[in-house]
């Protein structure tokens, strides 16, 4: 074993960030959201940084997770056998959680040990990973969230807003309200928008049947969206397939699933046309990109879900990598209070990070006025 690359320490910590304003979904309301973060640390002084979204309660089962189940697996062994590390954490975690939080800990510490390797390398993690697109990747903007007293003109002016900035591709969530009153949300979003850019819908898991689907989309098909995503509670891959033959407006899903097997699951049934794969949920960057190659052989594209500042690096390393979702402030994804350096847009599009690795770290101080607990 190099002794350089020997895993030296592995440190958790649970952070809980206020929301601004309390923001809602189709069928939820977020007040605050816990994170959980890790870094890893090899004998060569060199550091690797980790985190997801641990839910908007209990985000401590994710340190938890990291402490108790993993840290003990890591330290002492080498950083560079990104894949027998990865299964090690794989087999002693299967009894806790092969989804949730015990996977999501897995994950974070796989996207430490592969931010490690890559700064060790001196190397962006792009290019560490692969190098597909050379300076800048495409990006979507990410909002229209239910905010209390926000109309649809006032959703549509947000929306044009993100195109002004640049973007020619929007989301904004659907499924709280009845038909009538989501049909007026949307005619107002793509007046505001044009014809020609893109406009996703994000129903959060909205709809427990077909019939009641397809009511609604029958609302939205005139107003020519780019997808639907998360129609069904996201372990209801049947009634995703049913629906994907029923509409012609692709189906997007799988920002909550893990492991490779359910992705194939959903390619096999048809249920998704584009997959949203999270690196911080899936089970890291490792199994991201099994998930990737497997998906490449059906023809389907990859839109990672949420943290714009990991996904940047995954869109830009395979052909296969569509959109990152990107977030242009801080209120919804207030992760954004907790890091050194913010992504940068060009004509829509993210600049790619030119630093080693991730190529941003944590703010300190920003960690320490939301920290639960302390790093260990």
């Amino acid at each position: 074993m190099a002794a350089a690359s020997r895993i030296r320490s592995v440190e958790a910590r649970t952070i809980r960030v206020p929301l601004d304003n309390p923001t809602s979904f189709s069928t939820r309301e977020v007040h605050h959201r816990d994170y959980g973060i890790v870094r890893v640390t090899t004998e060569d002084g060199n550091q690797g940084i980790g985190f997801c979204y641990g839910g908007s309660d209990a985000g401590r089962l994710v340190s938890h997770a990291v402490r108790e189940l993993f840290a003990p697996l890591l330290v002492g062994q080498d950083a560079t056998r990104v894949e027998w590390l990865w299964d090690r954490m794989y087999g002693n975690g299967i009894l806790q959680g092969r989804a949730g939080a015990a996977m999501r800990a897995l994950s974070i510490l796989d996207v430490a040990i592969w931010d490690r390797n890559a700064r060790a390398a001196d190397m962006p993690l792009h290019r560490f990973l692969g190098g597909y697109r050379d300076e800048t990747v495409p990006a979507y903007a990410s909002g229209g969230y239910y905010l209390d007293g926000k109309t649809p003109d006032m959703l549509g002016e947000e929306l044009a807003g993100y195109v002004a900035m640049g973007f020619k591709a929007v989301k904004m969530k659907v499924g709280r309200l009845d038909p009538a009153g989501e049909e007026a949300r949307i005619r107002a979003a793509r007046e505001a928008i044009g014809p020609e850019v893109l406009l996703m819908l994000d129903a959060n898991n909205a709809w427990r049947d077909l019939p009641t689907a397809l009511r609604f989309m029958d609302r939205y098909e005139p107003y020519d969206p780019y997808w639907i995503e998360e129609p069904f509670p996201v372990d209801d891959i049947a009634n995703h397939a049913r629906l994907a033959e029923r509409t012609r407006v692709p189906v997007a899903t799988g920002e909550i699933e893990a492991g490779r097997w359910r992705f194939k699951d959903l390619l096999d049934h048809g249920a998704a046309a584009i997959l949203q794969t999270d690196a911080a949920v899936c089970g890291g960057i490792s199994e991201y990109r099994r998930i990737s190659a497997t998906a490449a052989s059906y023809g389907v594209n990859l839109c990672p879900h949420w943290f714009h500042d990991l996904h940047i690096h995954l869109v830009a390393s395979a052909p296969n990598g569509q959109f990152v979702e990107f977030f242009p402030d801080d209120q919804v994804l207030n992760f954004r209070r907790l890091v050194d350096r913010q992504l940068e847009v060009r004509d829509g599009e993210l600049v790619l990070p030119t630093g080693p690795g991730l190529g941003f770290g944590f703010d300190e101080d920003a960690l320490g006025r939301y920290a639960v607990d302390d790093w260990s």
